[in-house]
């Protein structure tokens, strides 16, 4: 059974947990904060090979024993990071952590496939407090190489299963997940990224 490890990462609040949960369970839950790393399990066939899913979510706060970013990084086959469309400063933490992404892999970039990542706008209910324009997650998506979304965790159940399916299926396809590195010690972990864009605690809804 071939493993696959998907990092979910993005600000407090931004509905990273209810993200993970819907396309689990199909049900919804409202954001939480959580002060430990949760590692979620889940077991699926993609054309004909059955496959183990690691779902990791860091905490978003300040907490002992965390993995740094870069070791989240170089343990991933795949990122969905998340923001939130009403809160423009976890957009901007969004493309921090895209930019990250993407830098720590120009060093490996001679033995290893480009890194998946999907860019995720979440709380498309809440469109009548938009903070970020639909163009802006687009043009970032764009720039760094993204594939791009723009949904609701709350009320689009199928968006956010076709989400993780496509993510796994591309993962799949490519290289990353068949062979795994050593974890390299890091120097940023994702509070300290995210204290660095902006020190506030994330509104949730």
């Amino acid at each position: 059974m071939n493993e696959m490890k998907i990092a979910v990462l993005g600000s407090e609040g931004v509905g990273k947990s209810a993200l993970i949960v819907r396309f689990l369970t199909r049900r919804f839950i409202g954001e939480y904060a959580s002060s430990s790393e949760c590692m979620y399990s889940k077991r699926l066939s993609v054309n004909g090979r059955q496959i183990s899913l690691e779902l990791y979510e860091p905490c978003s706060q300040a907490c002992d024993g965390k993995s740094t970013l870069n070791d989240q990084i170089h343990w991933a086959d795949g990122f969905i990071v998340v923001y939130d469309i009403s809160d423009h400063s976890s957009f901007l933490t969004a493309k921090a952590i895209v930019h990250l992404i993407r830098d720590l892999q120009l060093g490996t970039a001679k033995r290893d496939v480009e890194s998946i990542i999907f860019l995720v706008g979440n709380k498309q209910d809440l469109c009548h407090m938009r903070e970020v324009r639909h163009e802006e997650g687009q043009c970032l998506a764009v720039e760094s190489h993204c594939q791009f979304y723009e949904l609701s965790a709350a009320e689009h159940y199928q968006e956010v299963a076709i989400i993780f399916s496509k993510m796994v299926h591309n993962a799949s396809m490519g290289s990353k997940a068949k062979e795994r590195r050593r974890r390299p010690s890091g120097s940023k972990s994702m509070a300290k990224l995210i204290n660095n864009v902006f020190g506030k605690r994330r509104k949730s809804v």
